[in-house]
């Protein structure tokens, strides 16, 4: 068995396990750095009331609670499905160098999981989405990111 059949195995006996004990819908993920398992996480929106905890999010999470930083570069992340559009954004801003995933989003949609709408909207500019959105006090806004130009101490990320 190679080592990405080993770890997606672990994404999808999470996401059974968490899902057949309640904790949410059936996805599970795993982040991987030297062939070793540093963060799961598995669905947890409806147990815990957070629309953003997500397998992929949770492993990111745990994954960088674990190793005490914000970059995931030099890991891997092994999920049960493959990512919605917010969990894909989570894996590009973690710097995870790359992803493995079992299912597809069309199985997830035939599952009652459907993202289309998210894959329709996002490609649109901002004010042709389908969510009522206004932008007001940009000159405001980018004097705090004139600040952050200048803060000396800052952190890139």
């Amino acid at each position: 068995m190679s080592y990405s059949e080993k770890f997606l195995r672990e994404a999808i006996r999470l996401s059974r396990e968490k899902m057949e004990a309640g904790e949410g819908g059936p996805f599970g993920a795993v982040v991987v750095k030297d062939q070793k398992i540093i963060g799961r996480g598995w669905n947890r929106v409806t147990s815990a009331n957070d629309p953003t905890a997500h397998a992929e999010v949770e492993a990111i999470r745990n994954a960088c609670t674990e190793l005490g930083t914000f970059s995931l570069e030099g890991c891997e992340l092994y999920a049960s499905c493959e990512p919605c559009p917010m969990c894909l954004a989570a894996i590009y801003w973690a710097r995870i160098d790359a992803l493995y995933f079992a299912a597809t989003r069309n199985d997830a949609a035939d599952a009652g999981f459907d993202d289309a709408l998210l894959y329709d909207e996002i490609p649109k500019p901002w004010n042709a989405r389908t969510l009522f959105t206004k932008t007001d006090l940009r000159p405001e806004a980018q004097r705090v990111f004139d600040a952050w130009k200048q803060k000396g101490d800052r952190t890139p990320y």
